[in-house]
């Protein structure tokens, strides 16, 4: 929006009035307290790890469960570090140790959590169909061998497990009592909790509230309620987090020229390098797109500068691929790095495909839409008519899904961001066979790839590895089906008084967040 006035003067005059209509109606002033007010972009939808989504699901965990280990800041290299576990060691290449914390203990009269949740919450998920059964993909067994004690067996080593498999999404702790007493899995209500906050109440699609936990005794959080806001749009959170409607909230990377033109007051900006990755899905199973000389032209109609200057207004590079520029496994360049519309007309009108009508869906945020618009443009001028479809986020995350029905056969074009993992393997393991239909929108199904991720997976060599992970970026783009964007920069705009912990997959952890 252009304002011809100031606009938080404007906002102060209307009471916040407008940011709350374009948000949600339920918005409290934000008071100096015990009280943290995050804004998140969906709401939460299973808060069983085995199940989860992601997103708010993974971050209401973080708070009303444990894992053994968490992640550091991703602005100071995301390190671990011993939380639910007093103690972790390897013993051998194949074996980790160890102790859980003594004090952990589970609402609703579960009782302490003990070694055999431990081996229950890691081998229901192992060699499952949850989506996070790849971080146990390793996992030969937990060994129990006291009330808090045991051992983690691996198949082979590798090293990076403990950072893919214990922190967060499936490495969340679960009561092996109450889950098996509630059928096996639970979906918006966990049976048991033992973390330092238990969830409250919940307005769907609107508020999500956690309160203090006083059975928790680790270390005290310095606040004593989470209010988490469904707000999608970057731009109507970044609006109401100016008329104080939140204390926290990431905002759209096009934001951050305005925002240093006009910083609101006592509010500090967060810039970052992220993990999150986005890209243009091309499903070769769909009919219109089997042809490998269509998908082709579309990669060479796509405008990246246009993207790259309109939805993240300059910030960011292209994307070369999933793993993030700076790593030492990036690769250096796409394959189809430069734009050739005359060509792409040339593959169309070969593949009599001249006058092609494409869908193309994009999640309702105003980047999605920004970026949708512009593939829009830009694709046209090759003879591809593009139609938007706008889906909220609820049932975007449905599209690909094999068990909501058959729609997922013929997607043709969707816009699609993943939040990125401490290894690069945690970025790869979408595209792998077994993920289509979950995750893997793009019916791309490479044998070469698989055998190159599985030897990634026990490879200790760096150049090596790295020259693992561009291949199967080059198979990726080879197959047509993938056009890479950007990496999300990440922006994110917070009360002067607090200090967030961000993680690497882009989210934040609560229990973390202090005052200043």
């Amino acid at each position: 929006m252009n304002w011809t006035t100031n606009r938080r003067s404007f906002l102060k005059a209307t009471g916040g009035g407008l940011a709350g209509l374009m948000a949600t109606p339920h918005f409290a002033w934000a008071q100096e307290g015990d009280t943290l007010r995050i804004r998140m972009a969906g709401d939460f939808q299973v808060l069983d790890p085995w199940g989860e989504i992601g997103g708010l699901d993974d971050v209401i965990n973080r708070c009303t469960t444990v894992t053994l280990v968490r992640i550091s800041d991703m602005r100071e290299g995301s390190e671990w570090e011993l939380y639910a576990a007093e103690s972790l060691e390897w013993q051998s290449d194949t074996a980790l140790a160890f102790t859980l914390r003594d004090g952990l203990s589970w609402t609703n009269g579960y009782g302490p959590v003990t070694a055999e949740d431990v081996k229950y919450s890691f081998e229901r998920i192992a060699g499952s169909d949850s989506a996070w059964a790849y971080q146990f993909e390793m996992l030969d067994r937990v060994e129990v061998t006291g009330e808090r004690t045991g051992v983690i067996h691996l198949t082979q080593p590798f090293a990076p497990f403990i950072v893919t498999a214990l922190p967060y999404y499936g490495g969340h702790l679960v009561s092996k009592a109450a889950v098996e007493e509630a059928g096996g899995s639970f979906t918006t209500e966990a049976p048991a909790e033992c973390g330092p906050f238990l969830f409250s109440s919940w307005e769907q699609q609107q508020k999500v509230t956690l309160t203090a936990n006083p059975d928790w005794t680790g270390e005290a959080p310095d606040f004593s309620t989470i209010e988490f806001y469904i707000v999608e749009d970057d731009q109507s959170a970044l609006l109401a987090y100016e008329a104080n409607s939140f204390d926290f909230t990431r905002v759209a990377p096009s934001s951050v020229n305005q925002l240093h033109a006009d910083m609101p007051e006592g509010a500090e900006l967060i810039e970052a390098d992220s993990t999150t990755y986005t890209w243009l899905t091309v499903n070769q199973n769909a009919p219109t797109l089997q042809d490998p000389r269509v998908r082709r032209a579309i990669q060479l109609a796509y405008d990246s500068e246009a993207v790259l200057y309109g939805a993240y207004d300059g910030v960011v590079g292209r994307a070369a691929g999933l793993v993030p520029p700076g790593s030492p496994y990036a690769r250096e360049s796409n394959i189809y790095a430069e734009r050739d519309v005359e060509q792409a007309r040339a593959l169309l009108a070969e593949a009599g495909a001249e006058g092609l009508t494409l869908n193309l869906v994009a999640l309702t945020d105003s980047t999605s839409q920004t970026i949708a618009q512009i593939i829009q443009a830009s694709l046209s001028e090759a003879g591809i008519n593009v139609v938007i479809q706008p889906t909220e986020e609820a049932a975007y995350w449905s599209l690909g899904d094999m068990t909501a029905g058959d729609d997922y056969l013929t997607l043709e074009l969707v816009l699609q961001s993943f939040a990125g993992g401490v290894d690069p393997t945690e970025n790869f393991v979408w595209f792998r066979p077994d993920q289509i239909g979950v995750y893997n929108w793009t019916f791309f199904d490479s044998p070469e790839f698989e055998e190159l991720y599985q030897a990634s997976l026990v490879e200790l060599d760096e150049t090596a590895r790295a020259g693992m992970f561009n291949r199967m970026e080059d198979l990726m783009e080879e197959s047509g089906s993938f056009v890479f964007i950007a990496f999300d920069p990440y922006v994110a705009i917070h009360d002067a008084g607090i200090e967030p912990v961000i993680l690497a997959d882009g989210h934040p952890d609560p229990v973390r967040f202090s005052k200043e």
